[in-house]
């Protein structure tokens, strides 16, 4: 592990690693040292890492089993593990959202490396969840303690129906072809650190007990908190890119500020564990098998 620096980014989250080589395999001392600092500053960006798809996934694997690449999204050709991001693809996650949180056990971990970088825009905001609980006043705290959320896939993206054209209708029928429905808490609590961290984004669409209005009112009034510039890393993408982040306790958002030029990512995400709350009871699925996509630890 000699040489390996990590370096703050800003006060509360991000961080930038040098010298490790991670196209290589990690030593046990290496890989405990990343894992200890994704769980301080919940994510990590490396550069110049000359990576491959398998390169890709066999740095993941150091943090844990691999999903599958997405539920209802098809992979990268050849690579069952690897998703395409890709602007061409109409997939600018233009939305504030952790990964996959509609199944019952969402990924504890997402890598993106950069393929195609546009020459401006382009940005990943990730935040870190934990921070934006810490902010809440104390009501506000005691009030989303005891709330949970249900996530879906399908829900309405509040898009004109004259704006959407035949290619994204198709998109958005092939994201919802299974339609996946999963109460988790709102305050989660990261089973390795025991920070709480506010468990929502976009697709947490119903809070348990609360019509939709009173809902979205509640969620929006929450993800305020989390969307505050000091809890917020705006990483500009370099060619030849990772960034880790831990989705356990983030959210992330790509900014579509770059006038449909070329943009593509991939990424490949480590299984997790199902949600906790801090009574300790356990998310629960309603609708939607995603065992194809990940195994849920017995």
């Amino acid at each position: 592990m000699s040489g390996i620096e990590i370096r703050k980014v800003t006060a509360n989250i991000g961080a930038h690693v040098s010298g490790v080589d991670i196209a290589k395999p990690l030593d046990e001392e290496t890989a405990t040292a990343l894992r200890d600092a994704l769980g301080v500053h919940k994510a990590l960006v490396f550069d110049d890492v000359n990576l491959d798809d398998e390169g890709q996934q066999a740095f993941a694997r150091h943090f844990g089993e691999l999903t599958t690449a997405h539920p209802t999204v098809p992979a990268v050709d050849g690579a069952p593990n690897v998703l395409p991001v890709d602007s061409e693809g109409g997939r600018a996650a233009n939305n504030w959202h952790t990964d996959v949180t509609f199944v019952l056990n969402p990924p504890q971990a997402s890598t993106l490396r950069s393929l195609t970088i546009p020459p401006y825009g382009g940005e990943t905001l990730i935040s870190n969840s934990a921070a934006a609980y810490r902010d809440l006043p104390e009501p506000l705290r005691r009030l989303a303690d005891g709330l949970w959320a249900e996530h879906t896939n399908d829900y309405d993206y509040a898009v004109p129906e004259e704006t959407v054209d035949e290619e994204q209708a198709a998109r958005r029928a092939q994201f919802t072809s299974i339609k996946y429905r999963t109460v988790h808490p709102v305050v989660r609590v990261h089973p390795l650190t025991g920070e709480r961290g506010l468990f929502i984004g976009g697709f947490a669409q119903r809070i348990v007990g609360l019509s939709a209005g009173e809902s979205r009112k509640v969620l929006d009034l929450l993800q305020a908190y989390v969307t505050r510039p000091e809890n917020l890393l705006r990483h500009r993408w370099s060619e030849n890119q990772l960034v880790l982040f831990d989705n356990r306790i983030t959210q992330h958002y790509a900014v579509d500020n770059y006038d449909g030029l070329p943009r593509r990512l991939h990424r490949v995400t480590v299984a997790g564990d199902v949600p906790v709350g801090i009574e300790g009871k356990e998310s629960y699925s309603v609708e939607g098998d995603a065992s194809h996509y990940t195994a849920v630890a017995a």
